[in-house]
C-alpha cells in the first residue's frame, strides 16, 4: 500500500442554523476543527456515535456542504476553488456508496440504467451506447454480478446485490475516493463479510482509496488501515487499526472499545468494561474544553480547558486529543 498523500483536510468547521435550543444558542457545530489525512491506496476508518458528524463530514468531502473554516484538498488542490469543467471534472474522483440498499437505487430503473447515471452529466466518457454497454458489463463483473443481470430492476434483487449495484455505480466514473457511509449495516451478517471482501479485492485491483464511515468496530477492524475517532464534531483520536484497537489513548477509543461485543471469551475476560455516566452533551451546547470530560472517569478542571495539540509519543503515527491520555504500553510495563 502507497502512503502518497491524497486528501488532506485541516481545520474543518461547520455549522448548521437551527431553531434555538434551551440555552439561547441557534447554531448547531457539526464539525468543529477536523483533521484527516488519507493516502492513496488506504482504507481510513471513521467511526464515533450516531449524530457525531461524520454524515456532514462524507457531505463536505463531496463538496454538498461548504466548510465554514478550514481547507479541503485533494491532490493539494481545493476543490471548493474550482468552476464549471474543472469542477465537473473533478467531482468524478470522489464517489459514494451508500447506506441503504434499498433506498439508494431507483426502483424504475434497470441496474444498466443506474450504473450507467453517472455518465449522463459526464458525457465525455463515453462517445457511444455500445462503449456504454460494454462499460456495463464490465462493471457488473467486477462487482460479481452477471451480465444478464443488466436488465434486472433493484426489486428483483438482493440487499447484497442492489449494494454490489450501488458500488459498480460508485466505481462508473473511475473515482480515487470512495466514501462508504455505513455500507453494510443494513445487510445481514453472512452478506456483509462478503460485500467487505469485495471492497478489499476492487482496492487491490483498482487502487482505490476509501473513507470507510461505520459504528461497528469489528466492521472497520476487518477493512481499515488507519482509523479515526470522532466525538461530538472532533477527531479525538488517530492511529493505525492495529494501534488504535491494541492500545487506545484517548478515554472515548477505551470506551468504545469495551463496549463492542465479541465472540471469543479470552477477549471478554481481557477487556475492562467502561459504563459512562450521564448523557451524550447537545451539539447545541457541547461542553467547554474536551467535549469528553462531562463523560469521562479521568476528567478534572483542567479538562474544562482546550485539549492540547495530538501528541505522537512513540512517533507511530498515534494522536490522542486529550490532557491525561491513556498508554497501553505504560501500563503492561508496569
Amino acid at each position: 500500500m502507497t502512503t502518497d498523500l491524497l486528501l488532506e483536510v485541516k481545520d474543518v468547521s461547520k455549522s448548521f442554523h437551527v431553531p434555538k435550543g434551551p440555552n439561547g444558542n441557534d447554531r448547531l457545530r457539526a464539525l468543529d476543527g477536523i483533521d484527516l489525512r488519507l493516502g492513496k491506496g488506504e482504507t481510513l476508518g471513521l467511526v464515533g456515535e450516531s449524530g457525531c458528524g461524520k454524515s456532514t463530514l462524507a457531505r463536505t468531502l463531496m463538496l454538498l456542504e461548504r466548510p465554514d473554516t478550514g481547507t479541503v484538498r485533494f491532490s493539494g488542490v481545493d476543490p471548493f476553488a474550482l468552476r464549471k469543467n474543472d469542477l465537473q471534472r473533478h467531482r468524478r474522483r470522489v464517489q459514494m456508496v451508500f447506506q441503504d440498499p434499498y433506498a439508494s437505487l431507483n426502483p424504475r430503473l434497470t441496474a444498466a440504467e443506474i450504473i450507467a447515471e453517472p455518465w449522463r452529466t459526464h458525457k465525455d466518457l463515453f462517445t457511444t451506447s455500445r462503449d456504454r454497454a460494454a462499460r456495463v458489463r464490465e462493471l457488473l463483473h467486477l462487482v460479481g454480478l452477471r451480465p444478464s443481470d443488466a436488465n434486472r430492476y433493484p426489486q428483483e434483487f438482493s440487499g447484497g446485490q442492489r449494494q454490489r449495484i450501488g458500488i459498480a455505480r460508485a466505481l462508473a466514473l473511475g473515482p480515487d475516493v470512495v466514501i462508504c457511509d455505513e455500507p453494510v449495516s443494513a445487510l445481514d451478517l453472512s452478506v456483509q463479510a462478503q460485500v467487505l471482501n469485495l471492497l478489499n479485492d476492487l482496492q487491490r485491483q483498482l487502487g482505490v482509496s476509501y473513507l470507510f464511515i461505520s459504528h461497528d468496530l469489528s466492521v472497520v477492524r476487518h477493512v481499515a488501515d488507519r482509523v479515526a475517532v470522532m466525538y461530538l464534531g472532533r477527531i479525538v483520536e488517530t492511529g493505525t487499526t492495529e494501534e488504535v484497537f491494541g492500545h487506545p489513548r484517548h478515554p472515548y477509543t477505551k470506551a468504545l472499545l469495551s463496549a463492542a461485543p465479541t465472540l471469543r471469551r479470552a477477549d471478554r475476560d481481557k477487556t475492562e468494561k467502561i459504563l459512562l455516566k450521564g448523557e451524550l452533551p447537545s451539539p447545541l451546547d457541547p461542553p467547554t474544553g474536551c467535549r469528553f470530560r462531562t463523560r469521562c472517569w479521568q476528567a478534572t478542571d483542567l479538562c474544562a480547558t482546550p485539549p492540547p495539540a495530538s501528541a505522537d509519543p512513540h512517533g507511530l503515527g498515534h494522536t490522542a486529543e486529550c490532557h491525561f491520555p491513556l498508554d497501553g504500553r505504560v501500563t503492561a510495563a508496569r
